[in-house]
């Protein structure tokens, strides 16, 4: 037999779901957007990291935002939420990754997750640590969905015939 608790989380979990899911969509779209228009800078942020070639930091550079951008898309309506959010989780565990070893080679930039990123001005400090947590936090939500991809109002749950 449900137990009390197991029927409330029961309904809880779509929900929390829902909010991971709206939240992380909201990441992916403004980072993706406030990058879309100057794929130039993208290159150059990605660059910035020193583990590629320039030319090989300008395709990354370019399909970055557009990457962002749909996965944004495809957890604010819900399509394929555990696969979406298995590709964010990925995607952060880089971004993680990449801020780590910049941190740890004394590099001096702006990670770019919200900006055009590149390197810092003489004296502007950098926020590696707030940038690794922050990252952490939304490599949660993603992991958060691909435990629990059902969620509330999304297109997963017409298609599977979820309520």
């Amino acid at each position: 037999m449900e137990t009390a608790r197991q029927s409330r989380m029961a309904v809880a979990w779509p929900w929390i779901g829902t909010a991971a899911r709206v939240g992380l969509a909201a990441v992916w779209l403004v980072a993706g957007s406030l990058k879309v228009g100057d794929l130039a800078a993208s290159a150059r942020a990605v660059h910035a990291y020193d583990l590629m070639s320039y030319d090989t930091a300008k395709v990354v550079g370019a399909v970055q935002p557009f990457l962002e951008i749909a996965l944004g898309l495809l957890l604010l309506i819900g399509l394929s939420t555990r696969l979406t959010a298995a590709i964010s989780a990925v995607l952060m565990t880089v971004f993680i990754a990449g801020i780590a070893q910049a941190w740890a080679r004394g590099l001096r930039i702006d990670c770019g997750c919200f900006s055009t990123g590149g390197q810092l001005a003489e004296g502007v400090g950098t926020a590696y640590g707030i940038d690794i947590l922050r990252d952490l936090a939304f490599l949660a939500l993603s992991g958060f969905l691909v435990r629990w991809p059902r969620t509330r109002f999304s297109v997963d749950g017409v298609l599977l015939g979820d309520r």
